[in-house]
């Protein structure tokens, strides 16, 4: 029964994404951390209402539908009409080119341009889509338990030693299963490791062994893992390179300290609320320095669609500066259009809290290291962190020794280069 309901779903999340055929149709793939689906309906109904020809279909699907399914269907050549993605230049062989669809690219080049190369084809000046929202990752701390277990909180320039000694003080004062979590990701991993020293673009701009700061980091981490200081059942519940996040152990006072990004401050507004006070805290440094990782999610232009023309007319709308200033200011987003930015925003909460947060992330994006700026925009950014995702977590499960993992996180990350052909 199982694995006929198993088949059923997959085929129903085919039919939901594949390439509209219909004259007018256009399929998003979306998925939401926040309220930010709710927003896109409403601004989408907007859109309908003004553009009677033109039939958008909203289908919310969960990330690992989008980041394990959708690169399936693209590799098939099918595949939604537009999509919200984070792997965007590892896929960006697939996305549509819509300067010459588009009604003013000049536009586009002047408010979207710094992300531009993240998401098109390298050597190109294609047009395939824009960000909607620009993420930077960060530390949250509960306050609450914080101040409970009479611990203060490590200031601007503590140490990844610094907070996981405070948290661990926290979570045995007030008996918390975790001192603290970090998000089953390699991008999230990656911040980390680069404060440490790390540098995963070799000097061909192909992927560099692992190096010692990497390993440094990768080790404290393992280490922390093992001896119940880091959430374990975030990295060993789940097979791969699939992702989990620790937002929930958070929001339910279950993690002292937790290490995600951005994008949670509205999840965290809207499901926290008054249970506890939270504070957005940046990121702690390593050896070398106190980075964070940027990115974001893309919303792109696929080209197998049926209906460009259709699409380009979505995608100017969503791109418009008005709607790109609501649409971030309800979601509490922080946009990708540089016109959006220069005038400010208004952020729709009454949250103190949310409010304080993304203040933080906006200071914090001065002191990312410069190869924390140009990991977005690499090609093989994705295999990197697809690789240490799977051997890390087989480490921290005790499935290998530490010196095996970084072994074959090298030869996975060597054996998708060959086969690449690139």
């Amino acid at each position: 029964m199982r694995k006929t309901s198993t088949v059923l779903a997959a085929f129903a999340v085919g039919l939901l994404t594949s390439t509209a055929a219909i004259a007018g149709d256009v399929r998003i793939m979306w998925y939401s951390d926040g309220n930010e689906g709710e927003v896109l309906k409403d601004l989408l109904d907007r859109f309908m209402k003004e553009n009677p020809g033109i039939n958008v279909v909203l289908d919310n699907v969960s990330y690992t539908v989008v980041r394990e399914q959708l690169p399936v269907q693209l590799e098939a050549g099918a595949g939604p009409d537009i999509a919200r993605v984070t792997n965007l230049k590892a896929l960006s062989n697939h996305w549509l080119d819509l300067r010459p669809l588009v009604a003013d690219a000049g536009y586009w080049d002047k408010n979207f341009g710094d992300q531009a190369d993240w998401m098109r084809p390298d050597g190109s000046n294609q047009i395939s889509g824009f960000m909607t929202q620009i993420t930077l990752t960060g530390g949250f701390a509960n306050k609450t338990l914080f101040e409970q277990a009479g611990v203060a909180l490590p200031g601007k320039d503590a140490t990844w030693d610094d907070w996981a000694k405070a948290a661990k003080q926290v979570a045995e004062s007030q008996q918390v299963p975790f001192a603290m979590a970090l998000d089953r990701s390699g991008h999230r991993l990656s911040g980390p490791n680069l404060s440490y020293g790390s540098n995963y673009i070799g000097s061909d701009g192909k992927p560099a062994p692992l190096d010692e700061g990497a390993k440094a980091f990768i080790t404290k981490f393992v280490g922390w893992v093992k001896d119940g200081t880091m959430s374990k059942d975030v990295w060993v519940s789940a097979a791969g390179s699939a992702y989990r996040a620790g937002a929930d152990d958070f929001i339910n006072g279950q993690v002292a300290y937790y290490y995600s990004g951005s994008w949670q401050v509205p999840n965290f507004s809207a499901k926290i609320g008054s249970n506890f006070d939270w504070v957005a805290t940046g990121s702690p440094c390593g050896s070398a320095n106190c980075t964070g990782m940027t990115g974001g999610a893309g919303l792109v232009a696929v080209k197998y669609t049926k209906n460009p023309t259709e699409v380009a007319k979505v995608m100017d709308y969503l791109a418009r500066e008005d709607i790109v200033k609501e649409f971030s200011e309800r979601t509490l987003f922080l946009p990708a259009h540089k016109g959006v930015i220069e005038k400010g925003l208004d952020f729709k909460t009454d949250d103190a809290q949310a409010k304080a947060a993304l203040n933080t992330f906006v200071k914090d994006t001065s002191s990312l290291s410069d190869t924390a700026r140009k990991l977005p925009g690499w090609f093989w950014s994705d295999t990197y962190y697809a690789a240490l995702v799977t051997r890390v977590s087989q480490a921290a499960a005790g499935e290998m020794p530490l010196e095996e993992a970084f072994t074959r996180i090298d030869a996975d990350i060597a054996a998708k280069v060959k086969d690449s052909g690139r």
